[in-house]
């Protein structure tokens, strides 16, 4: 067993859909043993969270941020400009990927556009997406 298999691993999760978002910590503690997550409800309350961990502990923050597009109060998109701007992560600990119903190419290219978003992900998710999307980070 390597050293590795122990590592707990961190996800932010933002959402605004607590149902999403209760089928998605289902399925990732579904595809990954040790998992700490945290759900926000929108792209605000994340950013908060965030300058939160970043001012007691950098280490802490997330391994990976699954972000949606569509939330109320500040999007997927607004949040990727506050994430920027106010650089929350220098290392670049933390992977992050558009998690979306969203459809339209415009989207898909929009979230590639983004230097710090790894890829676009489409809902809904299930455990195999999740194996792969963590797996593929991994590398």
């Amino acid at each position: 067993m390597s050293p590795n298999s122990t590592k707990t691993v961190s996800v932010l999760l933002v959402d605004d859909d607590e149902i999403n978002n209760f089928i998605s910590i289902k399925l990732i503690k579904k595809a990954l043993i040790n998992t700490d997550i945290m759900a926000c409800l929108n792209g605000r309350f994340a950013i908060e969270q965030l300058i939160e961990i970043q001012e007691k502990d950098p280490s802490k923050l997330p391994d990976y941020i699954l972000l949606d597009i569509n939330m109320p109060i500040m999007n997927g998109w607004e949040f990727l400009d506050e994430y920027k701007r106010l650089n929350l992560d220098p290392l670049g600990k933390s992977k992050i990927y558009i998690i979306s119903s969203s459809v339209f190419s415009n989207d898909i290219n929009k979230a590639r556009s983004y230097p710090l978003v790894k890829d676009f992900v489409s809902k809904p998710l299930n455990v195999e997406k999740i194996k792969e999307l963590f797996e593929l980070s991994a590398n």
